[in-house]
This record gives C-alpha cells, sequence and structure tokens, in this order.
C-alpha cells in the first residue's frame, strides 16, 4: 500500500480524559487478541470478541487495555512480525472496528495502550520488499542493515551478534540473477529485519505512527524490545568484555534516548496524558532509569520480579532494588506475573526451580499443580499492594495453568529455533475458557490451539458461581486498590516477621503479609482481614498465602472515591 496514502488516512482527534497520573497506579491488562475471544467463529481471537466481552473487562475492574500488536502481519512472530501498522489484521478485524473499540472502552472508563515495535518491521513490509527489489547501494535498502559478507565469495556472515531467538542474526538474500547477495541484519527472525534508525524516514514514520494511534484516542503506547532499535554504524563484533555503558554494539545505545524524547514530545502534544511504556530489559539499575527520567518514557517493565523463584529474601531483594532505581527519576514501578512470553505462574510457581529464564525453558518439566495454583493466588495479592501500576496477563486472572502443546500444533519460532528442544511460547497463548464444560468452552469457534480437556473449573461461568475462585480474588484485590488511599500514594515499610515471610506496611492502615515458607505463621497486630489468598489457619496465615490487613476500623480509615 502506497505510504503517502497511509499516512493520509486519519481521523478526528478522540478526547481522552485527563486523570493526573493514572498511569501511576494503574491496573492494566494484556489482551493477546488472538486468544482472548472469537467473535466469528473461525476459532482465532478478534476485536468483536473482545467488544462482546468488554463488560467482563469492566466488572474486573481494570483502568486500561494494553493490545499486543493487531496490525497485519504474516505472524511468523504472533504478530511481532508488523507490516502495516495503519491497519487491522482482517483475521482481527477492521480499523472501523478498532476506533469502536477504543471508544466503547472509553465509554467504560478502560483506556487503550497499543504496541508499537521499532526494532524491525515484517520481511513482507513495503519498504523491505522495495528494497530486496531495488538491490545493493539503492536508497531503499539504506532503510535497514544490509551489508556485504566476510571473505573473498561474501559467504561469512558480517558480525558475530547473537539472536534474541536463538540462531543467526544474519540472512542472505538473492540476486536476481539467483547469485548470492548482501546480507541482512535481524536480532529476531529472518522474517523481522531491523530497521536503521540514522535513516531518516525511520523516524518519520514512527512518530506519524504514534500521532495516527493517539488521533484514534489510544491512552498510550507500549514500545516492544525498547533497548534494541539503534546499532553500531560500524557493525564491529560483539566485545570480548563488556562494552561501556551506551557502547554495545545493539542494546541501550545512548542514541535511544533522542528518540524517545522525541515520542515524549508527540505524547504530550495531546490531552489526557497520553503515556509511553518501555519494554526494557537490562540489568544496569542506572542505565535502566534512563528511559524513565522527565521528558523520555513514563514507566517502564519491570522483569526482575517476574523472573525471582518463590523466595522471601529474591523477592524482597528484587522489590527493594526496583524501587530504588525508580526513585531517582520519580517513576512508578511496574509489576507484573507474567506476559505473552513467559511460563505462567500458576505452572512456574509449582517447579522446584519457580524462577524463570527463557534458556532454560524445556518439555516435560514436572510441577505441583496445587502448590503452583496456592502459590499464584499469593503472589497475585503480594504484587498488588506493591507502590506502582499493576499489569495482568489474560488468564492469570483464572489462575490458568502452562498448557505443554504437542509439538505438531507449536507456533512459535522460538520453539524452532532452539532445534525443538525449547517448547516455546504457545503454551501461556492458549485461547481462554469463557463457559461450557469443553471446548471452545465459550471462546468461539475451534480454537487455534488446542485446549486441554480439563479445563471447565476454570472457565469464567463456573468462577463467576464460586466466590472463593481466582476471579474473585482478582475482582476484590482491585477494587480495594482502588478504594483504599494506602494504595494509591502510601509509603511502603517493610516489617520483620521471619526470614520466609514478606510484610509491609502500605501508608498508616494497610498492611500485606505473604507466607512463602513451609509453616503457618502469626499475624501481626491488626484490627481486620481485608482479603486472603487462603483461608487463615487457627488464626495463623497459612504456607504459601497472602493477606491484606487493616489496622484502624473502617469508620476511622480514609477511602478515594471511585
Amino acid at each position: 500500500m502506497d505510504t503517502d496514502v497511509l499516512r493520509n488516512r486519519t481521523a478526528p482527534s478522540v478526547a481522552v480524559p485527563a486523570a493526573e497520573g493514572w498511569w501511576r497506579t494503574a491496573v492494566i491488562y494484556q489482551v493477546y487478541v488472538r486468544s482472548f475471544a472469537d467473535g466469528n467463529g473461525d476459532g482465532i481471537g478478534d476485536l468483536a470478541g473482545v467488544r462482546s466481552r468488554l463488560g467482563y473487562l469492566k466488572s474486573l475492574g481494570v483502568d486500561a487495555l494494553w493490545f499486543t500488536p493487531w496490525y497485519p502481519s504474516p505472524m511468523a512472530d504472533g504478530g511481532y512480525d508488523v507490516q502495516d501498522y495503519r491497519d487491522i489484521d482482517p483475521r482481527f478485524g477492521t480499523l472501523a472496528e478498532a476506533e469502536r473499540l477504543i471508544e466503547e472502552a472509553l465509554a467504560l472508563g478502560i483506556r487503550t495502550i497499543v504496541d508499537i515495535v521499532p526494532n524491525h518491521v515484517s520481511s513482507q513490509h513495503e519498504w523491505f520488499q522495495q528494497a530486496l527489489a531495488a538491490g545493493p547501494g539503492s536508497p531503499e535498502r539504506e532503510r535497514f542493515w544490509f551489508h556485504p559478507g566476510r571473505g573473498a565469495d561474501g559467504s561469512g556472515i558480517p558480525t558475530d551478534w547473537v539472536s534474541s531467538f536463538q540462531g543467526e542474526t544474519w540472512t542472505r538474500t538473492t540476486n536476481p540473477d539467483g547469485t548470492p547477495g548482501e546480507w541482512y541484519l535481524h536480532l529476531f527472525t529472518p522474517q523481522q529485519p531491523d530497521l536503521n534508525w540514522n535513516h531518516p524516514d525511520v523516524r518519520r514514520e514512527h512518530e506519524d505512527v504514534l500521532r495516527f494511534w493517539f488521533d484514534r484516542g489510544v491512552a498510550g503506547v507500549r514500545i516492544d524490545s525498547a533497548a534494541l532499535p539503534v546499532k553500531d554504524p560500524v557493525l564491529p563484533d560483539l566485545p570480548a568484555e563488556a562494552a561501556a555503558p551506551g557502547q554495545h554494539p545493539h542494546t541501550d545505545r545512548d542514541e535511544l534516548h533522542d528518540i524517545y524524547r522525541s515520542w515524549r514530545a508527540i505524547a504530550d502534544e495531546y490531552e489526557g496524558e497520553r503515556v509511553l511504556v518501555g519494554e526494557v530489559w537490562l540489568d544496569d539499575p542506572e542505565r535502566f532509569a534512563r528511559y524513565l527520567r522527565p521528558g523520555e518514557m513514563h514507566t517502564a517493565f519491570n522483569f526482575g520480579f517476574m523472573t525471582q523463584p518463590w523466595s522471601a529474601q529474591a523477592m524482597r531483594a528484587s522489590i527493594t532494588r526496583t524501587l530504588a532505581e525508580h526513585a531517582p527519576v520519580g517513576a512508578p514501578a511496574t509489576w507484573v506475573l507474567s506476559n505473552h512470553d513467559v511460563t505462567r505462574p500458576a505452572t512456574r510457581y509449582g517447579r522446584a526451580d519457580s524462577s524463570f529464564a527463557f534458556e532454560r525453558k524445556r518439555f516435560g518439566t514436572p510441577t505441583d499443580a496445587a502448590r503452583g495454583a496456592r502459590r499464584a493466588r499469593a503472589a497475585a495479592l503480594l504484587v498488588a499492594a506493591l507502590p506502582g501500576s499493576l499489569y495482568i496477563y489474560q488468564g492469570d486472572e483464572l489462575g490458568l495453568p502452562e498448557v505443554e502443546l504437542p509439538r505438531e500444533v507449536i507456533e512459535d519460532p522460538m520453539h524452532f529455533r532452539s532445534g525443538g528442544v525449547d517448547p516455546g511460547r504457545d503454551g501461556c497463548r492458549v485461547p481462554l475458557p469463557w463457559s461450557g464444560t469443553s471446548s471452545p468452552y465459550g471462546f468461539g469457534g475451534e480454537p487455534w490451539l488446542p485446549q486441554p480437556a480439563d479445563w471447565a473449573s476454570y472457565a469464567v461461568d463456573a468462577q463467576e458461581l464460586d466466590r472463593g475462585s481466582t476471579l474473585w480474588l482478582y475482582r476484590d484485590a482491585i477494587a480495594l486498590r482502588r478504594r483504599l488511599p494506602d494504595f494509591a500514594d502510601g509509603a511502603l515499610d517493610w516489617l520483620e516477621l521471619g526470614a520466609d515471610v514478606l510484610a509491609f506496611r502500605r501508608g498508616e492502615d494497610t498492611v500485606s503479609v505473604t507466607n512463602l515458607g513451609a509453616v503457618p505463621v502469626p499475624l501481626p497486630a491488626h484490627h481486620e482481614v481485608l482479603l486472603s489468598s487462603a483461608p487463615l489457619e487457627g488464626g495463623l496465615l497459612a504456607p504459601d498465602s497472602t493477606v491484606w490487613l487493616a489496622l484502624r476500623p473502617a469508620s476511622a480509615r480514609p477511602t478515594r472515591g471511585l
């Protein structure tokens, strides 16, 4: 499609209600459209399905929806290989439907956040197809990283960089006469060629895309792989020792911050606080915090906590480190237990090794399902009590476990690029169960990934009837989080209740206690129990559970207007 025509496909700006710092304490629900709800019966989730379930999301109490990429895509990487940012993939619906969804959600008080993937596009993107056709040395190729290979015949890869998905980071092209041609860079799959952010077209295009969606009323953008887009134009090999900060060939380069400052300036042009949320995987807290300086991103995902094992010491250290690295720049922390890439907590926390690392994922890893479910409920209350914003991945509010899928149905490139060793990420992307006792459990048509036969108890309709269900635990937690001022602006003060206990006070009146040990523990002095992930045992907090306590009677505690 002609780029100029796309740029002109505009819409009247949709006003987003102002709410000072709404994103600082927001509860944001991640929608993986393909697996949320199927509105037309073809087995693939779509926007019609999301629109039909907005009432459910309203009852859950979330403040915003984050949609993983819903744009036209060959789906080589679950939609993160974007072909056209100004349209909706026909499998999901139409642009007009997306505009209606944004408006309908907003009418219910729910904002919309969309995904932007600045590091790369689809190999089917118009620009890349033009670059392939134009040949070596052409202006079209300057928008990407085309490069001759090493050696007299050019058969050696240009750099020794390592792919985020394992395997090579360069693919060789074929010239029109059939001879081997230049190589092109892709930090992910060959179907996701990396963009050259030194090219003005690339910067201008993404700025136009931001305005395109802000004009349609989205409240923010989530920036995928935000530390990767800028490359060292020399394309050096990886250094033998750690590079100086900001000087790695393709990660966390200093030039990135100029890009995000320009994006922030665009967001600030709009009313209603449009936000930038970064996916920033960095171990260095000082480098991480740079992305959150005034005039850059509003928030960035905190992945450190999500990867921790079920350990009071490890989790406390992660929480302390996270709050400390955000404090100098005045940015709120974000808390998340999982997402569309990570093993679900109900499975992860039941394993002998309850931490998470992509490189350790393997088929057949055993888990204690009951223990994992208890711990996932406890973790849900723990993170909901922490200061900052909270992200919930669809299905975690139902306590869904990870599904070990048959190899023949797996689509995730991480599985194939590992030589079949890694089960990939599709196990956390199985379509949601909504109702009924057998697949498709009210999802729609026959799901694009198979649902387990024993998921009836996880279905929304079953959990609606069970006041002790995980769904109701999430609803109650979100409602309390919104109502109690301590959860909005109360400081966090640690309480020392034992080596296996994570306990802290928020503000003046609210205490959260999590027992990560093997025996019940006594509770600190309190007036009443506000919410618990499991029943108390003779007044003691059971292992693998969390409780929220009020220190004063309700008549003496302030509340926030809803």
